[in-house]
């Protein structure tokens, strides 16, 4: 049966969250590959941060169902000429079954119908090479900088010393040269 992408809703909000955290945090989060149990502890977002995150004016979350039932989701943000993709999540029950693929690539197609936008960039731990080697599969490539893992104790802490962020991108071009390939 084939997927549904639309753009998330208020409505969608606790069903979103549950999804991100089903996705990266938590015993649940070990059914999938995208886990990050064994590095922080706590939530990865809740109900009031998808609200925040819908409510600015640059920014989008992208659903993606089938049968109306929620598998995944991504957030989009667009700023200065780039989209910076975040928050991919597919449900763990429904990890390697080519989902997160289709959902990365609908949201550049979302991303550069939306906004005027030159690259795509996005930020990982280092820690998660498989996550990295699957980016790169799809066209991004690292950018050599690293920012600081961000802090939120109402929501997260660190099981681990050293968190930070690597940058990637993609230019726009090269995503729409491997859309137009099939390569997916």
């Amino acid at each position: 049966m084939a997927l549904e992408f639309s753009r998330a809703e208020a409505a969608d909000a606790e069903a979103l969250a549950q999804l991100v955290n089903s996705a990266y945090r938590g015993e649940a989060s070990r059914l999938g590959w995208t886990t990050e149990a064994d590095l922080l502890d706590g939530r990865r977002i809740d109900a009031a941060g998808i609200l925040d995150l819908l409510a600015e004016s640059d920014s989008l979350i992208l659903a993606c169902k089938r049968q109306n039932r929620l598998l995944g989701s991504v957030h989009l943000r667009h700023a200065a000429g780039q989209v910076h993709i975040g928050m991919l999540a597919v449900s763990p029950a429904h990890q390697d079954q080519g989902i997160g693929k289709q959902l990365l690539q609908q949201a550049e197609q979302w991303a550069a119908r939306t906004w005027p936008v030159r690259i795509f960039v996005m930020a990982v731990i280092p820690q998660r090479r498989e996550l990295i080697e699957f980016y790169q599969r799809r066209g991004y490539r690292s950018t050599g900088r690293i920012e600081p893992f961000p802090e939120n104790p109402a929501l997260w802490t660190p099981k681990v010393g050293g968190l930070c962020l690597e940058l990637l991108e993609k230019p726009v071009q090269q995503a729409q040269t491997s859309l137009n390939s099939g390569d997916y």
